[in-house]
């Protein structure tokens, strides 16, 4: 394929102030290592994982009761081992860089209201709510949930739950009430931390009786902590064991940090596949601690004092990511609500105010840029700017480009990775050049690569993304999966002991790659990845639904398409009431993203033999594919269903061309 335009060069002074330089050089001078470049460094990085790990924890000197042996004693995918024997504590790390020259928290909303929180202030405040925890009986692996929008005190709550050895997990408050319970109900959780409700695009929206009934549908909750976000008092009455964040954060004790094995579950996350229930990730302290720690420095080049941006809901792993800024010692800049109110100039002028150096958000937010003429440059002063982030969905040349004129000459940093291990596989680092549409590199200790259907590994064509070596944030497990049967037939399925992420990529022969979307059929809209079985769950509860289908269409350059297939009851027809009752269930029951941009109605859904709802192949058709590549008649329960399909794939390529 044809070399890319460069975007963007380093200049010399870039590349010697990288953080990835100063490892390099600490290599050298350390382990008398050298290396001629990046790509280089790479090749170590993935050949020699235990001292690639090793070094990295040397090199942060990562605090820990217990030193380090080995990094990497087991290399097996599923179930590596790393660093045995091994006791520390996320939040240590975090409190080491506390500091009074620079906050750790500045937030802003939608309204335009500004907060900052210092270095002491948070560092009381954990303190503060992890006393309360113990206090209430959580102890180390209990669980606590939250149903929190994107503030400091999300953060505070994260921390106070991880220094006491307890386990996080989180929902945003737009999410509805089945898509909160299919999570929490899984890891059986004794406290929840809430709000009674959020803003979003200049709309208040009261949560109060949905976290009622969010409540009474645990049964294992004995304790609930209540954040007044709507500027009311909290409503303690109408929950059992309840207190305010006020109560809960009083006082100052000393913060008791519980040190935990490395492998100690941090957190639990969810990322949905296309059948049953989400899937409950477990990430371990320590894992994620050295991933972001890598991460961080080596590929968004943060340094303490840098304040770290990146747009995001308490629902998208990007929020986890973002927090990991407190390990470097980075300001987070949290901005709550809607990025487009009270219009798409809110983010830019929040950027400027807080002086942000490294500003990230979904490829679909600057692409909204773009289509609405927003010139940031010319809203704000974004001197201080030094990196753009990009992910969620690919960014496509003319995203590059439109950072570049309007925002500035800035390193632009596109990336790709995953909820599943937390962080990325393939992304930026400052001493290389930018090509258009293309991310810089594979990241150090991620051994990516593209593979064909037979595995074998491909250059410049797109092939299944995969990593062929463990990562230490990789899943520790998945909450309650016996013998890590769905852990295995979720990354292990199609490849044995090599992880098959679920994206088309392609690597090029500069090393870097470019993303084509998902390979599998799970949704990802707007960065928040959803199974389709939970929009089924929400569309077939109705009485008018027999069956449906969801497809996602990702494309390289232009928006994503995602209709809703239903079939409906005898007699009855999709009338736009029909419509807008299924884009309402959608929007309560999941969200406002997960909502479809067009429903048609068939006569039967395609299924296979054993009555699997053939969404891969449909996805496949749709994205231009011949039917008789994707689907064989003869192992379909009712091929008949097959005509319209393929003549709908007609339909929508003819639209997409002329669209294009």
């Amino acid at each position: 394929m044809e070399t890319p335009i460069i975007a963007w060069q380093p200049s010399e002074q870039t590349r010697r102030n990288a953080q990835v330089t100063a490892f390099s050089n600490w290599l050298q001078q350390t382990h008398g290592l050298a290396f001629d470049d990046y790509e280089a460094l790479w090749q170590w990085s993935v050949a020699d994982l235990d001292t690639f790990w090793g070094a990295v924890w040397d090199y942060f000197a990562v605090p820990s009761r217990t030193p380090r042996g080995k990094a990497l004693a087991s290399a097996q995918m599923p179930g590596a081992e790393w660093f045995p024997g091994v006791e520390l504590n996320y939040v240590e790390q975090v409190f080491r860089h506390a500091t009074d020259t620079h906050p750790a928290i500045i937030s802003r909303n939608e309204s335009g209201e500004d907060r900052a929180l210092s270095w002491a202030e948070l560092q009381r405040q954990v303190a503060a709510l992890a006393a309360t925890l113990r206090g209430m009986g959580i102890a180390k692996g209990d669980r606590v949930v939250a149903y929190l929008p994107n503030l400091p005190e999300t953060v505070v709550a994260l921390l106070a739950v991880a220094s006491i050895g307890a386990v996080w997990s989180a929902c945003a408050p737009d999410m509805g009430q089945l898509a909160v319970l299919d999570r929490f109900r899984q890891i059986e959780p004794k406290a929840i931390i809430a709000v009674d409700g959020y803003r979003y695009g200049g709309k208040t929206h009261d949560r109060s009786e949905l976290l009622q009934a969010i409540v009474a549908e645990l049964p294992s909750i004995r304790h609930v902590v209540l954040l007044p976000n709507l500027g009311h008092e909290a409503n303690l009455a109408a929950f059992p064991d309840a207190i305010s964040w006020q109560q809960a954060t009083a006082g100052e004790v000393p913060l008791q940090l519980e040190h935990v094995p490395f492998d100690h579950p941090l957190w639990v996350v969810y990322s949905s596949g296309t059948t049953g229930m989400p899937k409950p990730i477990v990430h371990s302290q320590g894992g994620v601690l050295i991933e972001h720690l890598k991460f961080g420095a080596f590929h968004l080049d943060l340094a303490p004092g840098d304040r770290f941006h990146w747009y995001s809901s308490t629902g998208w792993i990007m929020w986890n990511i973002q927090v990991g800024g407190l390990l470097l010692g980075n300001t987070l800049c949290l901005f709550d609500g809607n990025p487009g109110t009270p219009d798409l100039g809110a983010l830019w002028r929040f950027a400027s105010d807080a002086r942000v150096t490294f500003f990230g958000a979904g490829a679909a937010f600057y692409l909204s840029c773009l289509k609405a003429g927003v010139v940031p440059k010319e809203l704000a002063d974004l001197g201080q700017l030094r990196g753009i982030g990009s992910t969620g969905s690919p960014l496509p040349p003319e995203g590059y480009q439109w950072l570049l004129d309007n925002v500035g000459p800035v390193w632009i940093n596109s990336l790709s990775g995953g909820t599943d291990f937390a962080s990325c596989f393939v992304a930026g680092t400052p001493t290389l050049p930018v090509y258009l549409g293309e991310i810089q590199c594979r990241c150090l200790g991620a051994s990516v690569a593209a593979f064909d259907d037979a595995g074998q590994p491909l250059l410049d064509e797109v092939g299944e993304l995969v990593c062929t070596a463990p990562m230490p944030s990789m899943p520790f497990c998945f909450w309650n999966d016996k013998d890590n049967a769905r852990y295995r037939d979720s990354y292990f399925d199609v490849y044995p002991g090599i992880w098959r992420h679920g994206d088309w990529v392609r690597i090029t022969p500069r090393g870097g790659a470019v993303i084509y979307g998902r390979s599998d059929a799970t949704i990802n809209r707007h960065g928040i990845r959803m199974g389709t079985s939970e929009l089924y769950r929400a569309v077939e509860d109705l009485p008018e639904v027999l069956d449906s289908m969801v497809v996602d269409l990702e494309y390289l350059g232009r928006e994503s398409y995602m209709p809703l297939f239903v079939v409906l009851r005898p007699g009855i027809d999709l009338t736009p009431e029909l419509t807008g009752l299924i884009r309402d269930r959608i929007k309560v029951a999941l969200s406002a993203r997960h909502v479809p941009n067009d429903i048609f109605q068939v006569d039967a859904i395609p299924r296979t033999l054993s009555g699997k709802k053939m969404e891969l192949p449909i996805k496949k058709l749709l994205l231009g594919h011949p039917l008789e590549k994707v689907a064989n008649p003869d192992t379909m329960a009712n091929p008949e269903s097959l005509p319209w399909f393929e003549a709908f794939a007609r339909r929508h390529a003819a639209r997409g061309a002329t669209a294009a």
